[in-house]
């Protein structure tokens, strides 16, 4: 019989109570490796017994996810099956409890010697098996595993056989669990955690919880509560560092002890303790730390300070490996984290693997552990049938937060338990709650779906705009979900936090610090988590073998969300986008404020001092560092600031060159997550100085005249197109342009629709601040033709030292245009172009950019630059950004974003070479306009109109020139993937706009 796949138990069989997951000396056996293998294409008619030995079966590796290949070539072709990726919607008929008779259903078998182990018990643990299995060993059924990211162990003592066993687990991919695991993520079925066989000796002890507590006086406390029979006891339990032992004869001795003067633990000083707990049968090793979590009005405290998370969500994903867990790898990872001074993470949207919380133990972070429950597929329905509202799925609810807690709840990492994510509201959910409460009484309780904090510790929202957030801060608004004044107040009571706000999709997030500013604005803000860590791609290849990262739609999925699994900081590939390293800058731990002579510095860490960092001032004078010095700051304590005078050497501007102020603070001594002199942040300022203005250009030496069509145009080694007026070359370098662009290859956040758009309506006219629903921008982009712009030349003169061009431009059905106006004008042995233009009354949206495009040969490779750098950097992504000098190779200027769009723009460019094979072939200096502002630069192998119509990086064309855009503005990028437009003040609405460069080309 089946109907265990569709039924509403948590599972069934031998299963043993959930306990914490610990080091011990108890013998076990890793059952990972090489298995067989047989594929059902349904669950239905498999009979009710062990599968037969006989017959064809192929190999696999445990673990491993089936439907992916050992080396990331997907095995469409051998009947494995495929990746699904779905973000909400169901990819089978919503029908729950029932799935589809089309249920790709997996047999793995292997066979392992009895290990010999004098063991009292036996257990075969389980990490992770997606969707539900059932188990035989030696032809004995052992019992029903549920609970993809969960934990489950089997007690298998009576099946176990002296000599040759015999294991057998039928995976089946979609179960009646399905419908509580649809987290935004892929489908992947498979054993993809740890097997193990583990022996229980006599005075075994079955669960080890060392509760720890931090007192005010600095002592720590520790409670031991263990499961155990009478024969484990006596049980010690010692911290060898801390010269604490104790020893307990039975149960009923257990008490709360006094373990004297700790060092506290907490994510910036992350102090761990070896606790050694000892029975007569077993030695299990805990890592304690000693930190009190606690919730205190409306402020959520840790060691009697607010905290701020600065965090990301972190899903469990591999290009290759999908979620099989690689230490290495999540080791990794996490330094990244750590340098780009993140935090804090939520465990989005189960538990992670167990050494993930070991490794945030040591490292440091904030961590929100969730329990592995998602039933968003119910939203699509009006939540009918949801089944966090159905006592029928009671059972199931609690399972899983009891599996969650008790697994983990031994780090101190783990400071908020989450019930799960989008999976509206119930009675389960709250009976949840309820359970951890009972249990765990010291860490609060987390769900976003409980919009009134009917049954949760902390009011939790998802992408509010900055003004629901302010309002919120202030206690003034910002309470959505209710009309109730009693539920209104109630919320007004508790910490707040968001979950998840800005989305990392593609290019961007923007305005990460302007929610940062917010956060450290009004104490009852705690900060948040970015959406998210890492884009989910799978490695797979084009038709031609072409290897690129995949995502909805890619496998033949017949439902999928397209690229939206693509939304992290980081590539699939482990690069990090120019994301991380704006978070980094925008939630340094110090923060510096040039004030006149002094410089004031404040500590925004939660626990540590900055006794462990150096302070370094820089002057830069053109782009280069000319002077430094160390400044003495005085060790602040975490929110205290001082103000520390600069040293004259370093403020005087100098006269004909800009000037830089630059301070850093940099590690002292090597980190567990990053090396001595690592930054943790940077800030500049330009000194006083004479800024380079846009002079008019002045008359010609002889009158201008109209050119016939035909003519040659020569401006000393310059040559003019006399049909389009565009310089075609300049010193025999073939350069075709300028050329009006405005149009850019849309970004996710171009494409989203998100919770609306600011461009109809003031975001005060709205209750929330969210703009209101509407088209993307990149819809209203191309539906006035920004991405099909033709040219008109309306006039064209020239003189002896002077061309003068000037063009019309609109798209096809529209009466909307710009006019722009070229001068070029001859100085010395450089060509000056100013460009002017003007847009017609009547345009109605924003535009993506505003610039030219010059056309270069494509042997043009690489690029030398003063201004910003050195990555891109947009209107609301730029705070990383820092003036100096900086090289990089074309294809180096821009991001691989997973879905190709728009990237590499670098603001405030001055001046810029462009070389081929290490030769400079075109320098151009750009010239500042009377209010300082200097165009920004972009350097592509490929026009906007070739990106945007690529759907990965491999369907570009082969490249047949390098192209240079001189932007006078652009737009920002926002988040509206999944979040709020551009902000009103980083949009770029038509005008008039003006910009000039100096251009030369060096003879060969």
């Amino acid at each position: 019989m089946t109907s265990y796949v569709v039924d509403h138990s948590p599972g069934s069989g031998s299963r043993s109570a959930a306990r914490a997951w610990l080091p011990s000396n108890a013998p076990q056996l890793s059952l990972n490796g090489e298995w067989q293998f047989r594929l059902h294409p349904s669950h239905l008619g498999l009979g009710d017994g062990a599968p037969d030995a006989s017959g064809d079966w192929e190999r696999i590796t445990v673990p491993s996810h089936w439907v992916l290949g050992p080396d990331g070539a997907l095995p469409l072709e051998a009947g494995r099956g495929r990746p699904i990726y779905t973000n909400v919607q169901f990819p089978f008929p919503v029908d729950p409890p029932w799935v589809p008779d089309e249920n790709p259903t997996a047999d793995h078998r292997r066979t392992f010697d009895h290990p010999g182990w004098e063991a009292e018990q036996v257990l075969l643990r389980f990490d992770g098996v997606e969707s539900v299995y059932r188990v035989w060993l030696n032809g004995t059924e052992v019992g029903i595993g549920k609970g993809s990211r969960l934990v489950q162990e089997f007690d298998v003592t009576a099946a176990l056989l002296t000599g040759e066993n015999e294991l057998v687990v039928r995976v089946h991919q979609w179960s009646s669990m399905s419908y509580v695991e649809d987290q935004d993520q892929w489908w992947l079925p498979g054993i993809f955690r740890d097997v193990t066989l583990l022996g229980r000796p006599a005075g075994a002890l079955d669960d080890v919880w060392l509760r720890t507590d931090l007192e005010p006086n600095g002592h720590g406390t520790l409670q031991p509560l263990l499961r155990a029979s009478g024969a484990a006891y006596p049980v010690t339990v010692r911290i060898p560092e801390l010269g604490f032992e104790a020893s307990y004869a039975d149960a009923d001795a257990l008490e709360l002890a006094d373990v004297g003067p700790v060092e506290p633990w907490s994510a910036e000083t992350p102090r761990l303790y070896t606790c050694e707990v000892a029975s007569t049968g077993e030695t299990v090793t805990v890592r304690v730390g000693f930190r009190r979590v606690r919730i205190e009005g409306d402020q959520f405290t840790v060691n009697g300070s607010s905290v701020r998370f600065r965090g990301v969500n972190r899903h469990e994903t591999h290009p290759v490996r999908g979620r099989v867990f690689d230490e290495a790898h999540a080791r990794a990872d996490m330094i990244t984290m750590k340098r780009a001074n993140v935090n804090a993470i939520r465990t989005s949207h189960y538990p992670p693997h167990p050494r993930v919380l070991d490794l945030a133990d040591e490292l440091g972070f904030w961590v929100i552990d969730e329990c592995d429950l998602e039933t968003h597929g119910f939203e699509h329905l009006g939540w009918a049938d949801n089944p966090s509202d159905d006592p029928r799925w009671a059972e199931v609810f609690l399972d899983r937060i009891e599996r969650t807690v008790e697994r983990d709840k031994n780090h101190p990492c783990i400071v908020i338990w989450s019930l799960g994510n989008e999976s509206g509201t119930g009675r389960n959910l709250a009976a949840m709650a309820q359970w951890v409460r009972r249990r765990d009484p010291n860490r609060p309780v987390h769900y976003e779906g409980d919009y009134t904090c009917a049954y949760t510790d902390i009011y939790s929202r998802m992408y509010p705009s900055l003004i629901e957030v302010a309002a919120i801060g202030q206690q003034t608004g910002g309470i959505r979900y209710t009309d109730a004044p009693a539920e209104a107040q109630r919320v007004r009571t508790k910490p707040f936090l968001m979950c998840e706000y800005v989305h990392a999709m593609g290019n961007g997030p923007g305005a990460i610090a302007e929610y940062e500013a917010l956060a450290e604005t009004y104490p009852r803000l705690h900060g948040g988590f970015v959406w998210e860590w890492r884009d989910h791609g799978l490695l797979t290849h084009a038709p031609d073998g072409t290897p690129y990262y995949g995502y909805g739609g890619d496998f033949d999925e017949v439902v999928h969300d397209s690229n939206f699994v693509m939304d992290g900081m980081l590539l699939p590939d482990d690069s990090p986008t120019p994301a991380v390293a704006d978070f980094a800058a925008v939630h340094a731990p110090v923060r510096f404020v040039l004030d006149g002579d002094e410089l004031a510095v404040r500590n925004h860490a939660h626990t540590v001092g900055t006794d462990h960092l150096r302070f370094v001032a820089t002057r830069i004078v053109d782009g280069g560092p000319d002077s430094e010095e160390e400044l003495t700051v005085p060790d602040l304590a975490p929110g205290a600031s001082a103000r520390v005078a600069v040293p004259e050497s370093l403020r005087a501007g100098t006269p004909g060159a800009e000037a830089w102020l630059e301070v850093r603070a940099e590690l002292v001594a090597d980190a567990l997550w990053a090396p001595a002199g690592h930054v943790v942040a940077r800030q500049q300022w330009a000194q006083p100085a004479s800024v380079p203005v846009m002079t008019l250009p002045r008359p010609g030496r002889t009158e201008l005249v109209s050119a016939a069509a035909g003519d040659v145009l020569e401006l000393g080694p310059a040559v003019f197109d006399a049909g389009t007026g565009r310089l075609s070359s300049l010193h025999g370098l073939a350069v075709d342009g300028p050329r009006l662009e405005l149009w850019r290859a849309p970004t996710d956040n171009d494409r989203g629709a998100g919770f609306g758009s600011y461009e109809d309506v003031a975001p005060e006219a709205t209750p929330f601040g969210l703009g209101v629903p509407g088209p993307s921008s990149a819809e209203r982009w191309q539906e006035r033709g920004l991405d099909r712009l033709v040219h008109r030349q309306v006039e064209l003169r020239q003189g002896v030292d002077e061309v003068v061009s000037t063009v019309r431009v609109s798209a096809a059905n529209s009466g909307l245009f710009v006019d722009v106006t070229y001068r070029w004008q001859l100085l010395a042995d450089e060509l000056a172009c100013y460009v002017d233009l003007v847009p017609t009354v009547g345009w109605d949206c924003t535009w993506p950019r505003v610039g030219v495009r010059l056309d270069l040969p494509a042997e043009l490779d690489s690029a030398d630059w003063f201004g910003t750098g050195p990555l891109e950097a947009y209107p609301d992504t730029a705070g990383a950004s820092r003036v100096g000098r900086f090289s990089a190779g074309v294809d180096e200027l821009n991001v691989t974003y997973s879905r190709p769009q728009e990237t590499g723009h670098r603001p405030a460019l001055r001046q810029l070479q462009v070389s081929a094979g290490g030769t400079e072939r075109l320098r151009l200096r750009v010239l500042a306009a009377v209010d300082g502002h200097r165009p920004g630069f972009t350097l592509s192998r490929h026009t906007p109109q070739q990106v945007a119509a690529a759907g990965h990086p491999y369907e570009l064309p082969a490249s047949d020139h390098t192209y240079l855009f001189l932007d006078a503005a652009v737009h920002g990028v926002g988040s509206r993937a999944c979040g709020m437009d551009v902000l009103p003040e980083h949009a770029l609405w038509p005008g008039a706009h003006q910009l000039g460069f100096v251009i030369q080309a060096p003879q060969a």
